[in-house]
């Protein structure tokens, strides 16, 4: 293609047209090229804002991201090191050898599933959900257990570094910076974010967090992240492939936030639909063809 601009051009409208002839319930879907312009296409009538479930994990990835650039955390360090006080005296000893990187890839060993707020009654859950969470029983650490828990975990040890909830520090370390319109995160019953699901956000601006990875960490000229964070994502795949040599997350019913570093591309879309796989699958065919 003539530039990346065009790249950006030609995927939206054969994405659009394959998403409107299979009658796909795909609400919105942004992609950039990572030059600054966001190409934005509508296919329902909804919210501006829509739950991105599971990709709100990138978010607060990113947000632990954050803090290690500021030396703060590194990701050997222990959880209970960090929670400290905080830490219920019925705690298993299970914990005391588990790290940030565990929770990062869902290897402390806590249940499967565990603290769904889109599939469980939160009520369950009580009004402490790190007490209730560090009450738990761990299993196998070497075996892979993708949960919320976890990254509800990350959202509580970023408020204690950065001494403010994560959502107050993520506005002032990333959507303002990215300008975000606007942004709600579902929290516990102590004012939380619940870190891996529950974030509320346009699609065009969802889009600028992979346009920040796409460009080694920096938006509109301004570094917000650094290159060694961004090589460390990479190298050590803290975020999974999603797309044909693309990295990001997904989410439950249609969500998807994908940075394609081969392509020059980020795209983003939401949706409620059971055939993500199908999706998917079109995009990847699409990109093995560029």
């Amino acid at each position: 293609m003539a530039s990346n601009v065009s790249a950006a051009s030609d995927f939206i409208e054969k994405f659009s047209r394959y998403i409107e002839k299979n009658g796909i319930n795909i609400f919105r879907v942004a992609v950039s090229s990572g030059d600054g312009e966001v190409e934005v296409r509508s296919f329902k009538e909804c919210n501006p804002c829509q739950d991105s479930y599971s990709v709100a994990k990138f978010f607060t990835l990113t947000a632990i991201g954050l803090l290690w650039d500021d030396g703060l955390i590194r990701l050997d360090d222990k959880l209970v090191d960090i929670f400290g006080s905080l830490c219920p005296p019925n705690m298993p000893s299970s914990w005391n050898d588990r790290t940030i990187e565990m929770a990062i890839r869902h290897y402390t060993g806590l249940p499967g599933g565990y603290l769904d707020i889109d599939s469980q009654n939160p009520l369950e859950f009580g009004k402490d959900y790190l007490s209730y969470v560090l009450s738990t029983t761990l299993g196998d650490s070497s075996k892979y257990s993708y949960t919320d828990a976890e990254y509800y975990l990350l959202s509580r040890v970023v408020g204690i570094l950065s001494r403010k909830p994560m959502l107050e520090y993520l506005w002032e370390r990333l959507f303002l910076k990215l300008d975000f319109r606007e942004v709600a995160w579902s929290c516990c019953p102590m004012n939380h974010p619940m870190g891996a699901t529950g974030l509320y956000v346009r699609t065009e601006d969802m889009l600028k967090l992979g346009i920040l990875y796409l460009n080694r960490g920096v938006y509109n000229g301004n570094r917000i992240l650094s290159e060694d964070w961004i090589d460390l994502v990479t190298e050590r795949e803290l975020l999974k492939p999603v797309l044909e040599s693309c990295y990001g997350h997904g989410g439950m019913l249609g969500q998807m936030l994908a940075v394609c570093p081969k392509h020059k591309l980020a795209i983003a879309w939401h949706g409620y639909t059971i055939e993500g796989k199908a999706v998917k699958e079109w995009v990847n065919e699409y990109l093995r063809n560029m």
